[in-house]
């Protein structure tokens, strides 16, 4: 009869061929990383594929030290530890007690510690960055000749400004001898006295890249005076010439869009700006005309013929006016004069006697106004209207003119 096992017994027997195989004791297997899980406990359960298989790995929390960095699922890398049986599930699985990224992923942690000691010597610091000029004559190119890259550049400034004059450095971009050729690129930009300059190339893994992530170039790009746009690879794609450079531009034609103004739009701005310095000039020319128009009737009013003028018309309104007042003067002194006149009249001695009254004198003129002044037998003069009488004195009679008329 056939010997019957339970499931445990044949779990631990698959174990234990597990356990005794040397190479599966100690086994380093590459793959990609997927389905990682960091689990609270500390332990890191995830799957390690390739193009035709898979195998479950966990790395135990007491193995961390082992890992350098933070798994996350696409990354390639090269688990060392045991394959080992899992006896409840019946399942084998890989037990890691070192992890370390593959290929990619050693370059990735070089680019990490060069772009650590790089922005700890200030080389990214935002105050060595130099502004793009708005508006550039001569743009320098350091890219590779033939590629996309190079056309998407000249294609795009050309639209923007056919005017702008571009020079090409045709550089090696990949490869052993891309990293002095890219630097000999940007030291020929600098003799050639460019405005700006775009240093980039096409997409790639980062193996291919990886010559813009060298000290070298890093170190040319800081140097150079010229302001200089980064444009290597696409968009998701960083190096360290990013960090370096004065601009960085997710694209080449990007980097032409950011380095050459549309020519379009500077004639717009040119008209724009015409439009509006006429206008001022049209303003200032107006206030400078009314200042003028001022200043004129100020300068007429202040001329001396003026004044003179003014005085003269200022003399004829005094003189108006004196004259009013003489006359009014003149008039106001004729009616009383002619109240005195009346007031005269009715004193005159030539009223009086007009009125039927003399007036007596003696020989030698004097006023007889008193009996006492005559005796009889003297001679007086009695004026009357129309002439004088001459007269003897016969008698003198004092009489009191206030009992007469009493």
């Amino acid at each position: 009869m056939q010997n019957i096992y339970t499931v445990a017994q044949v779990n631990s027997y698959i174990k234990n061929m597990f356990t005794q195989d040397f190479m599966l004791n100690s086994i380093s297997v590459k793959g990609e990383v997927s389905n990682c899980k960091y689990h609270s406990s500390g332990h890191i359960y995830f799957t390690l594929k390739d193009l035709k298989g898979a195998i479950a790995c966990v790395m135990f929390a007491g193995n961390r030290s082992g890992l350098a960095f933070r798994m996350i699922d696409g990354q390639q890398v090269v688990v060392t530890g045991s394959v080992d049986v899992y006896e409840r599930d019946g399942k084998y699985q890989l037990y890691a007690r070192e992890i370390k990224q593959d290929g990619a992923g050693a370059l990735y942690e070089r680019f990490e510690r060069l772009k650590a000691e790089l922005e700890e010597r200030g080389m990214f610091a935002k105050e060595y960055k130099q502004p793009i000029p708005q508006y550039i004559n001569r743009l320098g190119i350091v890219t590779a000749e033939t590629g996309a890259a190079v056309r998407d550049i000249i294609q795009i400034a050309t639209r923007r400004n056919p005017y702008v004059q571009l020079i090409l450095y045709p550089a090696i971009v990949q490869g052993d001898m891309a990293v002095q050729s890219i630097v000999n690129g940007i030291r020929a930009m600098e003799r050639f006295n460019v405005d700006a300059i775009i240093v980039g190339r096409g997409g790639g893994s980062i193996e291919d890249l990886w010559a813009f992530n060298e000290e070298a170039v890093a170190q040319a790009i800081f140097d150079c005076p010229i302001p200089i746009i980064s444009a290597v690879g696409h968009e998701t794609d960083t190096t360290i010439a990013d960090f370096v450079a004065d601009l960085r531009a997710p694209t080449p034609s990007a980097a032409a869009e950011l380095a050459v103004y549309p020519i379009e739009q500077l004639n717009d701005r040119i008209k724009e700006y015409a439009y509006t310095m006429q206008h001022m000039f049209r303003n200032r020319i107006g206030q400078c005309r009314s200042r003028l128009e001022h200043y004129r009737m100020q300068i007429k009013y202040l001329s001396p013929v003026n004044q003179i003028r003014e005085k003269r018309t200022y003399a004829l309104k005094l003189e108006e006016a004196l004259q009013d007042a003489m006359m009014r003067k003149i008039s106001d002194r004729r009616h009383r004069l002619a109240l005195y006149v009346e007031q005269m009249k009715g004193l005159s001695p030539l009223e009086k006697l007009s009125q039927g009254y003399s007036y007596v004198s003696d020989v030698q003129g004097r006023t007889v106004y008193s009996i006492e002044q005559i005796k009889p037998e003297d001679e007086l003069n009695v004026y009357v209207k129309d002439g004088i009488i001459n007269a003897k004195v016969i008698n003198r009679q004092k009489i009191s003119l206030e009992e007469s008329h009493e």
